[in-house]
């Protein structure tokens, strides 16, 4: 009989865990649930959104069912391959079948706290979906009530501890400490020993708080055999609030994670990796800004944004089709330049979350309207946060529009497997030489990095030269393309 409730309980539960989103991810942070325990969802239904270490992603369930446990909380980093959300399948069989027959339980107290928990608890955590019989549960609880059944209560509601995480409170030394798996991470974290930590909540369960009270300065149990030495460090109470306040105010730590982990860590091995160089030129772009005022006005143009940046972006496209040899990437295991023969052009974007860079994906293949649609397409859904992994996968090259902070050029690091990256100031009037007399005229400057491995000084001079005599007379962007 206990076999068979196994199975049925086993049948009853599924559990979600949480899947690689990008390629080759190992972690990512829940940002937030859109469930809670008693929700009822569906096959397809999005159920929480987690950020990667490429971009926020929504998840959904792959099954019908309502929400029995949400194994973490919001903002915490969880492992792919970990289960985040315990789903019942079969709503109304199993624990709740059982509860309607309180005439059966009196007859099982005695062969199920003495079996059930022989069997049980050598599985560890095993059984933290399964293990919700309700005859077991029911019994344990009632068995408790009663002084003369102490001991088998206690032990009893150990093991149901054991089996759901938290259940009720350890009355056995030797037992596991009873807090929901978030707690238990958290604890890890610090460092704390949960054994140690004196709980507060409802039926001895540990708490956030008490997680955190343990990790202080002051141990909060005082203890028994040395009463004169709780009494010693009184004045700590008043000195550790002021070490944090005074720290806290001078001092604020940000957890590395998510994107901002992986900007880190790819900037670091792209600038120690790739021999950088980076070339500069500052161009006179007045009829381009000319262009862009025309472009704003032309039906053919309705219905998308007409910026600089469009120009930007299909004069370094024009650029690249006259020097294809710049469009490459190193393949460091087999010693040997991969020439593309397509252009993924990236955009770099700077998001509440970090710097990410989405491309557009064969860009050279677009017309001009239709890269102006990518383009606005790119910029908003990277503003609302919704970038998909995949759309910041396989990039070629990347522009990066520094000019809208108000910045005249800099150095930029190349994407990782990227050949090249160009930067582009702010846009300014200046006095120029123009047709032998000073005027003021647009002005920018184009800063364009470039891998050594792959570019020599000759051919991104000629990249970036190009770029720079398109800006200036834009009609070459006909008799180039």
């Amino acid at each position: 009989m206990t076999t068979m409730t196994e199975t049925s309980n086993a049948a009853r539960f599924r559990e979600f865990k949480m899947p690689d989103v990008g390629e080759g991810l190992t972690e990512a942070e829940i940002l937030k649930w859109f469930v809670q325990p008693g929700d009822t969802v569906t096959d397809g239904q999005v159920v929480c959104e987690v950020e990667t270490a490429k971009a926020a992603v929504e998840l959904p369930i792959p099954f019908d069912g309502v929400v029995h446990e949400l194994r973490f909380g919001e903002g915490t980093t969880v492992d792919v391959g970990q289960v985040i959300i315990a789903v019942d399948v079969a709503p109304g069989s199993g624990d709740e079948a059982a509860a309607p027959a309180p005439a059966a339980a009196p007859a099982e107290p005695a062969p199920a706290p003495a079996a059930a928990p022989e069997a049980e608890a050598p599985k560890g955590r095993t059984p933290v979906l399964v293990g919700y019989g309700v005859a077991e549960s029911s019994t344990k609880r009632r068995a408790r009530k009663g002084t003369e059944t102490g001991p088998p209560a206690a032990a009893s509601a150990a093991i149901q501890g054991e089996m759901n995480g938290y259940g009720t409170a350890p009355a056995v030394p030797g037992t596991r400490p009873l807090a929901k798996p978030p707690v238990r991470k958290l604890a890890k974290d610090l460092g704390i020993d949960l054994a140690t930590v004196v709980p507060t909540g409802e039926g001895g369960v540990i708490t956030r708080d008490d997680v955190h009270a343990a990790a202080t300065p002051v141990p909060v149990p005082v203890p028994a055999p040395a009463p004169v030495q709780a009494e010693a460090p009184a004045p700590a109470p008043a000195q550790a609030p002021a070490v944090v306040t005074s720290m806290g105010a001078r001092e604020t730590r940000i957890p590395v994670k998510g994107v901002r982990k992986a900007i880190a860590q790819a900037m670091v091995g792209s600038a120690f990796t790739a021999p950088h160089v980076t070339e500069f030129v500052t161009v006179d772009v007045t009829r381009t800004m000319k262009l862009v005022a025309e472009l704003k006005e032309d039906k053919e143009m309705a219905g998308v944004r007409v910026n600089p940046l469009l120009i930007i972006a299909k004069a370094l496209l024009v650029a690249i089709k006259r020097h294809p040899e710049v469009n490459a990437a190193w393949d460091e295991a087999n010693q040997e330049i991969v020439q593309k023969h397509y252009v993924n052009l990236g955009i770099a974007a700077a998001t509440p979350r970090g710097l990410i860079v989405p491309n557009i994906k064969d860009a050279h293949e677009q017309t001009l309207p239709q890269l102006a649609a990518s383009l606005g397409e790119l910029v908003s859904t990277a503003r609302e946060g919704k970038t998909s992994p995949a759309a910041m996968a396989g990039g070629t090259v990347t522009i990066t529009n520094v000019g809208v902070f108000g910045v005249d050029t800099g150095t930029p690091i190349l994407n990782p497997g990227e050949s090249a990256i160009l930067a582009v100031g702010a846009i300014k009037l200046q006095p120029w030489v123009h047709k032998g007399k000073v005027k003021p005229r647009q002005v920018t400057t184009l800063a364009l990095s470039f891998d050594h491995r792959l570019v020599d000084g000759e051919l991104g001079s000629k990249v970036l030269a190009d770029v720079a005599a398109i800006l200036e007379q834009p009609k070459r962007l006909i008799t180039w393309a």
